[in-house]
Order: structure tokens, then C-alpha cells, then sequence
């Protein structure tokens, strides 16, 4: 009876799941524009813990979404997850944050199921998928373009985005296929559940001693202005 807690960090969404055979049984998350998950993310699993049946010591597996998204964030997460799956003796699993959203997405309709995450300028983290859930473009850190940008893919099937990165997409997709939807707007725990399950049932783990983020790009630091005299 499987029950594993799920964490997601990798956006301005700090998020908590537990979730009981593939299922999400409770859920807590915050969204904060100062990214504040350092400070957010124990008092919400303590949270969560206390309205659960169980106790975190009959937690059977740690989940964590392992991005692309921010770095700080990521790092948060990441490595909270890592310190309770060794100090639990527990599994731990990773999952594509953009695999995430497209899950949440819940496609019904055929066509392609696009998530764009915010990143710097004009630059998003994408990936598709198909209204089965396949990935059939991987996980890239895109610049927008409006001449070019998703025009290989089969222009007779409708394209539905979604994430925060929807914002600087809209003025540039103007195609009569291209659809925008409210949600989801960041990736969520609630939406790793089955993900989860699937990859604890196939013993698909990471190691705990090596996992690493799946940052996609380096981490740019911008140096402070100088000041006038």
C-alpha cells in the first residue's frame, strides 16, 4: 500500500503531496512571486503530515519534481527530498516538472499539449506532448520566435500551451491552431501522483548520493549594479 510524499519546487509554486496508491490524498501549496520556499517548504510538509493517517516514518518513498525550472527553487527541493529519503532509508524519485504540467493539463482532445516555463528574456523551458501524455519533443530551453517557433510540428492539429511562460508566448502565437490555456500554471504535486507510483512500482529510483537537478541551463548570476558617486 504504497504511500509517497511528493514535493515540487521548481517554480514560484511551492507544493506538497501525499498521495496513496497513484492517488493524491492531500495536497498543500503556496505561490509566492519572492520564491520563498526555503522558509515555506518544511512547515508545509509538517502540515501536510499532521492531517495525514500515517506518520512520515510509513512514507514507502520520496518524490520530487526534479525540473527544468528555478535554480534556487530546485535546489530547495531537491535537497530536501534527498535529506529525508537517507535519513528514512527511502527510495527516492524523480520527475520531469514539465511532464508535470502536462498531466495536469488533462488533455482531452487530440492535438499537442505544450508547457512553457518562464525562464530569462524571451526564453522559456519546453517540452510537447501528445493527448496520450507521450513526449514527442524532449525537454529544451527555448528562445520564442514568431516566425518559426512549433511551426515543424503538423499544422493541422491544435496546439494547446500552458505555464507562466504563456505570457510572453501570446502576442507572438497568433496562428488560428494555437489555444491557451488557464491551467495548470505551475507545475504541481498533486499532479505526480500516478508518475510516482508508476516509476516506485518499476523500482525506477535515483540514487540518493548522486541525484542531481535537472537545471537545463547554468545558473546566471547578475552582477550588482555600480554605483554613482
Amino acid at each position: 500500500m504504497a504511500w509517497i510524499l511528493q514535493l515540487e519546487t521548481s517554480s514560484k509554486n511551492c507544493s506538497v503531496a501525499l498521495s496513496h496508491q497513484g492517488q493524491t490524498e492531500f495536497l498543500l501549496e503556496e505561490a509566492h512571486e519572492q520564491y520563498s520556499h526555503g522558509q515555506d517548504l518544511h512547515p508545509l510538509i509538517q502540515k501536510l503530515m499532521d492531517q495525514a493517517p500515517i506518520e512520515l516514518k510509513n512514507v514507502e518513498a520520496i518524490a520530487v519534481g526534479k525540473g527544468p525550472g528555478s535554480y534556487t527553487g530546485l535546489r530547495i527541493g531537491v535537497s530536501a527530498a534527498k535529506g529525508m529519503a537517507y535519513a528514512l532509508d527511502l527510495p527516492l524519485i524523480g520527475i520531469n516538472s514539465l511532464e508535470l504540467m502536462a498531466h495536469g493539463a488533462e488533455p482531452t482532445q487530440q492535438g499537442y499539449y505544450i508547457p512553457l516555463v518562464d525562464a530569462r528574456r524571451m526564453e522559456v523551458y519546453t517540452s510537447v506532448f501528445d493527448q496520450k501524455l507521450n513526449e514527442i519533443r524532449p525537454t529544451q530551453a527555448l528562445i520564442l520566435e514568431q516566425e518559426n517557433t512549433f511551426l515543424d510540428l503538423n499544422p493541422d492539429l491544435p496546439h494547446y500551451f500552458f505555464g507562466d511562460g504563456t505570457a510572453k508566448a501570446k502576442p507572438l502565437f497568433t496562428q488560428e491552431n494555437f489555444y491557451f490555456l488557464e491551467a495548470p500554471l505551475f507545475p504541481s504535486a498533486a499532479h505526480m501522483s500516478s508518475l510516482a507510483f508508476e516509476a516506485h512500482q518499476n523500482k525506477a529510483w535515483e540514487s540518493v548520493a548522486y541525484f542531481e537537478p535537472y537545471y537545463l541551463k547554468e545558473f546566471m548570476i547578475t552582477p550588482p549594479k555600480k554605483k554613482t558617486p
